[in-house]
């Protein structure tokens, strides 16, 4: 409630993340699936599902004229902002992704409730270009590879750092626990996935956890996501209107 008051107030502008996302696909019906939603409420995915977005189900479930209040304000948070000077998007910067998508949108990058019906249709063009910019770029990995993410489940593909625009192997790009990563062929991503960053101005990011001392990505891109929901610290970068981003720049509390 905090964001919300600020970006109404004119003080802070806000993005869409993959939250977000799945929460109103969880408050939004189906449309080919009477009974239910987009985001599903029953059997094991349903209960997976709710797991993921309990805290927030927990404060406006009871509630529904509240619930559906948020939903629709989270349908007004674009899912990218290209400003004259920085970027900002959830997880992946993807140019690409963005000129697919971008016509289908509203002229200030919003998703309308018909294009959340597509971009919960796996195989669309719209699920996969907002998974991508909401969730950032996951691959297949090598046959044999495996690993168990944050919460114990079982993953066979991973995302991958698109920001590193010097590293093309399965080895330097995932994201994973490093003695995981470590055991990936060092050998090319093929097709590459990422679009090229033209690095014209900074482009600011979260959605991917990051541990240990604030740093930066490279000297245009920076995530500021490290966990402040799971006790984690709340980052932030300070910035001045600087083209190259500093490291001295991070503020942190907790």
């Amino acid at each position: 409630m905090t964001v919300r008051r600020m970006v109404d107030a004119g003080s802070a502008w806000a993005v869409m993340g993959n939250h977000e996302f799945n929460a109103i696909a969880w408050h939004t019906p189906d449309p080919d699936s009477p009974g239910e939603f987009l985001r599903p409420h029953a059997a094991e995915v349903g209960r997976k599902n709710r797991h993921q977005h309990a805290a927030f189900l927990t404060e406006v479930e009871a509630t529904p004229a509240l619930h559906t209040e948020v939903i629709d304000w989270f349908l007004t948070l674009p899912l990218w902002l290209d400003l004259p000077e920085l970027r900002v998007v959830h997880a992946c910067w993807h140019d690409g992704y963005m000129k697919e998508l971008g016509a289908h949108l509203t002229p200030t990058q919003q998703l309308t409730r018909s294009l959340m019906v597509r971009a919960s249709r796996e195989g669309a063009m719209e699920f996969r270009t907002v998974e991508g910019l909401t969730k950032g770029l996951e691959i297949a990995l090598p046959d044999g590879h495996m690993f168990y993410d944050k919460d114990g489940h079982p993953r066979h593909h991973v995302r991958i750092r698109w920001w590193d625009t010097r590293a093309s192997s399965y080895r330097d790009l995932a994201v994973m626990p490093e003695d995981l990563r470590e055991r990936l062929p060092d050998t090319p991503i093929l097709p590459d996935p990422r679009t090229p960053c033209d690095n014209a101005k900074p482009v600011f990011f979260g959605h991917y956890w990051m541990t240990g001392a604030p740093a930066l990505q490279s000297a245009t891109t920076v995530c500021v996501d490290y966990s402040a929901a799971r006790s984690g610290p709340l980052v932030a970068y300070r910035w001045y209107g600087e083209p190259q981003l500093d490291a001295g720049k991070f503020l942190s509390v907790g």
